[in-house]
């Protein structure tokens, strides 16, 4: 029941918070190790988090791993996602464009940014606005913006949307 109500009950890394406003942490995180999968959604059946089924058989999260060892690892929060455009290259010539996205499980310690908490749904209308609000109040504070943002979602699809912990991360100097 504690998942449903946004209880978090798996690891999540360690980092150390280097800098803290009312919107926002500049945190340093330890160095980790993930498990990654890049995919293109519309080969699965258009579902942008159809990453996470083959990452947690990967893991073993959905029966046995599938892994090298066939070993089970623990599953850990968040789980990442960033989507990124890509230019399709010849001889494609119907798409002038693709969106991948690329999905991760940060992996338990052994295997060894910058934040607004857009809690509840995570959908990209409220991604958006969240992002936007944090590069300008990074800006603003005087931080410089060095990459992408990345989604950092904490809990499994069953927790209740208002209950959920969502983050977007961004690196900056």
């Amino acid at each position: 029941m504690g998942m449903v109500l946004g209880k978090i009950t798996v690891a999540t890394p360690k980092f150390e918070v280097l800098h803290s406003t009312d919107d926002y942490e500049i945190r340093q995180y330890s160095p980790s190790v993930a498990a990654e999968v890049t995919y293109d959604p519309s080969e699965l059946k258009g579902n942008k988090d159809g990453g996470f089924t083959i990452l947690a058989n990967y893991i073993g999260a959905m029966g046995n791993p599938r892994n090298t060892k066939t070993e089970k690892i623990d599953m850990t929060a968040p789980v990442i996602t960033k989507a990124e455009k890509i230019d399709m290259t010849a001889p494609v010539v119907t798409k002038e464009s693709g969106e991948r996205v690329t999905m991760q499980f940060i992996l338990p310690e052994k295997y060894t940014k910058a934040e607004e908490a857009p809690n509840g749904v995570a959908n990209e209308a409220v991604v958006k606005e969240k992002v936007d609000k944090l590069k300008k109040d990074l800006e603003r504070d005087g931080y410089k913006v060095a990459g992408e943002f990345v989604l950092a979602r904490y809990n499994p699809p069953w927790t209740l949307p208002p209950f959920r912990t969502n983050e977007v991360m961004i690196p900056v100097e």
